[in-house]
């Protein structure tokens, strides 16, 4: 069965962007380095998690700003963050022009995007990309996990991991990986 998990990069104040992001700055302000740990300062464990998450993911559930801010030339390129797994895009307005089939546009809820994405998912899982998604999803109770890549720098500013969503959620810490580009986190959502 497939388990629905957010798996983000995060400062060590909870910022998973900078201020000021956008399609020319999609990390933002000060949140360029977030990502070193898959890039330039990675480590065999680095690696090791990193491949886990791409290799057990079946779908990707996204917000529609992560999809403008990323899609395309200059960021995913002709497929989605991990190639050609299918991405379900949770928006209100779905684009007007052609995207790779890769894309689903989802106008009904991250409800119906995580059932359209855990039924093409083939039983692997469903990974959520966005601050947005992930707190809905949590609200929803449709969050199985959460994983987390706590980077060394404190960004001040820009968008929280969690920030809107009711509370208070119980977590069962699984993992904890140290590297020096990051602390890997992984949490079991407790219900």
């Amino acid at each position: 069965m497939s388990r629905v998990i957010s798996d983000m990069s995060i400062s060590l104040d909870g910022y998973v962007t900078g201020p000021d992001d956008s399609r020319e700055n999609p990390f933002g302000t000060g949140a360029e380095g977030l990502h070193d740990w898959i890039w330039k300062r990675k480590t065999d464990e680095d690696v090791a998690i990193l491949d886990e998450a791409v290799s057990n993911c079946g779908a990707v559930v996204m917000g529609r700003r992560s999809f403008d801010k990323n899609e395309g030339d200059g960021g995913w390129g002709e497929g989605g963050p991990v190639g050609d797994t299918p991405v379900f895009v949770v928006t209100h307005r779905p684009p007007t022009t052609p995207h790779p089939p890769v894309y689903t546009f989802v106008t009904d809820g991250v409800a119906s995007a995580i059932e359209q994405a855990k039924a093409v998912a083939g039983g692997k899982d469903v990974g959520l990309h966005g601050a947005t998604t992930a707190q809905q999803a949590l609200d929803l109770g449709l969050l199985d996990e959460i994983q987390v890549h706590v980077v060394p720098v404190l960004v001040g500013g820009g968008t929280r991991l969690f920030e809107h969503f009711s509370g208070p959620v119980h977590l069962e810490r699984t993992r904890v990986v140290g590297t020096p580009a990051a602390t890997h986190i992984r949490f079991r959502v407790v219900r």
